[in-house]
């Protein structure tokens, strides 16, 4: 059987939990954050897990994390 090869840009993008759960990243943070309040900003922080549905795609896309 040959390799699969890692999607290089969902690599840099989700990571696998402890219990095989995807994790991401939010979204509305790299920038126009002086537009944003800090509250919304302190919010958008924390990361999050990847919707039910969208499990199985993401995770054949990386593989090997």
């Amino acid at each position: 059987m040959p390799k699969i090869k890692t999607n290089r840009g969902a690599a840099k993008r989700f990571r696998k939990s402890a219990t095989g759960r995807i994790k991401r990243g939010s979204a509305y943070t790299s920038h126009i954050l002086t537009h944003k309040s800090t509250k919304q900003k302190r919010n958008l922080r924390g990361g999050g897990m990847v919707a039910a549905v969208d499990q199985k795609n993401i995770a054949r896309l990386i593989p090997y994390k």
